[in-house]
């Protein structure tokens, strides 16, 4: 599979192909966006524009990875020019395992079923059309602008307003809106979707801004990875142990809802169309470390890994000691 990361040295910027344990530089494009759209324009795909864009530069990945190096790791896509451009977003509900943590965060009694499981079971009987039909919708919420994506080794940060931060491990989808408004899948990348679960937990209302937190995406943009089952691994650090870890699977056969209608319900909507943007998907989440009673505290570090995605993606989390002042509003009327 052709994996690209970005990376930059100062002002300089770069896209490499990952050839462990080397990065071989790339020719033309200082963003995974410009390269995206030069092949768009070219009528190639994308990986034989970019290993035709090849140089005979290499670099030592895991001092760049290690951040031993000038040349830093960046996040595998961005909107360079207009990071607003850039929407994060995603789709709950979508594995097996989700659903079960999901339903036990909001259980009401045995004999009634949560609103949360009534969405998936939607999912199972509805979320994988015949071709040429449309599914069911799949839950779906706002995170932010390409402003709140992380790249591995930087801190994931509870804000002071939460109440708890905990990982979330996925794939996302990697999308640039091509300029007659047609989606382009770019490719896959490993993610960390990080969200508020304790303040989820108090009532499932509270999903829409237990959501607006920051995320992180792996090194590594996977421009042709198959997605029926991958499996990967979590772990959670704590002073240099781990105190828990999980074998985790994404992929379609984990999942109720099939990746072609997650993609339809999420650019059906003619503002997700616009061209030129980008847009960074979450698919959901196998199982959490807060559906087993772990609560993270600063300087844990989450630790994700998925099957022919490249690198682990390592965050840790940082909790403020302060607390942020009170938000008004001047009246300008």
């Amino acid at each position: 599979m052709v994996r690209l990361v970005q990376i930059r040295n100062g002002r300089e910027r770069r896209v490499a192909l990952v050839e462990e344990p080397c990065l071989r530089l790339l020719a033309l494009c200082s963003s995974v966006y410009e390269l995206a759209g030069a092949a768009l324009a070219s009528g190639r795909t994308l990986s034989s524009f970019a290993e035709k864009q090849a140089t005979t530069e290499l670099l030592d990945y895991e001092t760049i990875y290690q951040g031993a190096s000038d040349w830093k790791l960046m996040t595998p896509i961005d909107h360079p020019i207009e990071p607003s451009r850039c929407l994060v977003t995603g789709t709950g509900l979508t594995h097996f395992g989700s659903a079960r943590d999901r339903d036990a965060m909001h259980t009401r009694t045995e004999e009634e079923l949560t609103d949360s499981m009534k969405m998936f079971r939607l999912g199972v009987e509805k979320g994988r059309a015949a071709d040429g039909e449309i599914g069911a919708a799949p839950e779906w919420f706002y995170k932010g602008t390409g402003s709140i994506l992380k790249v591995s080794g930087e801190s994931l940060d509870v804000p002071s307003y939460a109440e708890d931060g905990g990982e979330e491990a996925e794939i996302a989808g990697i999308y640039l809106i091509g300029p007659d408004g047609r989606p382009c899948r770019l490719g896959l990348a490993t993610g960390n979707e990080f969200s508020d679960h304790r303040f989820e937990k108090k009532n499932y209302l509270n999903l829409a801004g237990s959501k607006l937190r920051n995320c992180a995406l792996g090194p590594e943009l996977v421009l042709d990875a198959p997605f029926q089952s991958v499996p990967g691994e979590v772990k959670i650090e704590r002073g240099g142990s781990v105190i828990w870890s999980k074998a985790i699977c994404t992929g379609e056969a984990e999942m109720c809802h099939s990746l072609r209608n997650i993609e339809h319900h999420h650019f059906k909507f003619e503002g997700h169309r616009r061209p030129g943007d980008v847009h960074v998907h979450f698919l959901g989440a196998h199982s959490l470390s807060f559906g087993s009673g772990i609560e993270l505290t600063d300087g844990d570090l989450m630790s994700i890994r998925f099957e022919g995605f490249g690198r682990a993606l390592l965050n840790p989390l940082s909790v403020p000691s302060r607390l942020d002042p009170l938000i008004t509003v001047f009246n300008l009327g």
